[in-house]
């Protein structure tokens, strides 16, 4: 592989001031978060995906898609919530190795408590500061990074995954 050139002090600086905005903009997020409902950002994640999905529950295989985790660590995370009562496991119909993770009364519970504050967060921290235009170039610049990136570099992606569809 070529080596790259370093990047130019202009580009350092853009580069420590998104990082920074990142950090703290995901900091402030998740401090909220726990305040007000004492879930985590992952947990909230999740709990998410299943609120949003089509039928209310989702494989493990699929909550990991898409929240871009590796299978083991979501099957992990989901255990703690069930734990906790967050989720609940049914058996799955058409694949006896398998189970539905579905939300509880307490989950949505949950999530209804942290949405509202964390909306709140999201246009004070972020839509308040920027004009109309800001919003547009922060969505097209966003996109065309992510489509750079695309799907090969997800966050834990682990080859086995894509292998196992049993859960």
């Amino acid at each position: 592989m070529p080596e790259s050139p370093a990047l130019t002090s202009a580009e350092l600086e853009t580069w420590a001031s998104f990082y920074t905005l990142r950090r703290r903009l995901d900091r402030a997020l998740d401090l909220q978060l726990q305040r007000d409902s004492g879930l985590s950002s992952s947990e909230y994640e999740v709990l998410v995906a299943l609120n949003v999905s089509e039928l209310g529950q989702l494989r493990v295989k699929a909550i990991a898609d898409t929240i871009g985790w590796e299978k083991s660590r979501v099957s992990h995370l989901v255990s703690r919530m069930e734990k906790r009562g967050l989720l609940q496991r049914s058996e799955c119909d058409t694949d006896a190795r398998g189970s539905w993770i579905g939300l509880t009364a307490s989950g949505r519970r949950a999530l209804e408590g942290a949405q509202g504050n964390r909306a709140e967060l999201v246009r004070r921290y972020f839509f308040d500061v920027l004009d109309e235009g800001d919003a547009q170039r922060i969505e097209t610049l966003s996109q065309r990074v992510v489509e750079a990136i695309g799907c090969d570099h997800d966050e834990d992606l682990d080859s086995s995954d894509e292998l196992d569809q049993t859960a």
